[in-house]
């Protein structure tokens, strides 16, 4: 999931096609569907992103009641209206009064605490959850955010790679080579230096253990002269997520692709290049994302290539969820303050019913 912040941000209104008394409200690429004059190209609003949480008061005051997601009705989650995607709410919360949303946007003010709006975590089912333990030494997944959000982190005709995001859950493996201690987690206990305890009944040891990470990790370290060596895959298949590729996630081969590599040696932690980590992967014979875009940065190409089938099943069997995009070769973003990472989310995925976000 991508960060929350409610942020003021500067509106272009758009015409709704297929509704007289409703309008788009564009932020970054995001587009909200608000009613018709409510707002004009210039205003300032605030923007509450999906998978926000919002207080009963706040639901209320903008005309939400009974229409959010959730079992309390409460979440912000994108919907189709009237054949349109609508991604987050736009408002203007009488809880600020007349303050200058402009100045509070150039000093990038988030209201979400003072709005009472939280990030929405789902509970994590029991057979992907086990006993924690402190990780010192695990390294850590980045938050990915949207490209909607943060539409110049790239620049036209960049080289990039464009990987297919595959629906599963985020499992973190560290090896320390000096002492050959190894580190598993997922992605929301990681964040918090937690790792989890071994296990033969737990999902991600299971999935570490069955493809050799721990094997593959050893030999990326003895090439790079790594102390650390950090393998991030997804795990995925039924029973893990809504979408199952085919797989059958309860197994004791669970699905299982890596994404990423990250590793330290001389003193420095770096990560594996873009246009790199497909042959190291199979050099050291662990399953790689299907890479579905490797080229110049193209926004509309890659937006054309979020939606469709997945390929990973070889057999599309359910749609697609999206896409990361990374620069062939790493750099720093000066747009994000960190890694240079994105991703492209299918409008069919994030509409679809009976999903699920499981971390």
């Amino acid at each position: 999931m991508s960060t929350l912040r409610v942020t003021a941000e500067r509106l272009t209104i758009l015409p709704h096609p297929n509704a007289d008394a409703l309008e788009l409200a564009q932020v970054g690429l995001f587009r909200a569907v608000v009613a018709k004059g409510a707002y004009r190209t210039g205003d300032w609003a605030v923007y509450i992103p999906e998978n926000a949480v919002l207080p009963d008061d706040l639901i209320e005051e903008v005309g939400l009641t009974g229409k959010l997601a959730g079992a309390r009705k409460n979440r912000v989650k994108p919907l189709r209206l009237r054949g349109e995607v609508s991604q987050g709410v736009v408002c203007r919360p009488a809880g600020l009064g007349d303050r200058d949303l402009a100045a509070e946007h150039e000093a990038g003010t988030d209201f979400a605490g003072e709005l009472g709006v939280t990030k929405w975590v789902p509970e994590v089912p029991l057979h992907m959850s086990g006993a924690m333990e402190p990780a010192p030494d695990l390294l850590r997944w980045v938050e990915v955010e949207n490209i909607k959000r943060y539409p110049d982190v790239f620049e036209p005709g960049e080289p990039v790679v464009a990987t297919e995001k595959i629906h599963g859950t985020a499992c973190l493996f560290t090896l320390v080579a000096g002492t050959g201690e190894e580190f598993v987690s997922s992605k929301g206990q990681g964040a918090k230096g937690l790792g989890l305890v071994r296990s033969e009944d737990n999902l991600y040891w299971r999935a570490v253990t069955a493809h050799g990470v721990a094997k593959a990790a050893r030999a990326v370290a003895e090439r790079f002269d790594a102390s650390r060596v950090g393998v991030f895959g997804e795990v995925f298949g039924a029973g893990v997520q809504d979408l199952k590729y085919g797989e059958t996630g309860r197994s004791e081969r669970p699905g299982y692709a890596v994404f990423d590599i990250r590793i330290e040696a001389g003193g420095e932690s770096r990560w594996i290049d873009a246009a790199e980590l497909p042959a190291l992967l199979a050099e050291v014979d662990l399953p790689a994302v299907p890479v579905l875009y490797d080229g110049p940065y193209d926004e509309a190409a890659l937006f054309a290539a979020a939606e469709g089938q997945e390929t990973w099943s070889g057999a599309a069997l359910h749609l697609r969820e999206g896409l990361v995009v990374r620069p062939a070769q790493e750099r720093f973003s000066e747009v994000l303050v960190g890694r240079t990472i994105t991703k492209f989310v299918s409008d069919a995925y994030l509409t679809r019913k009976g999903g699920t976000e499981f971390e």
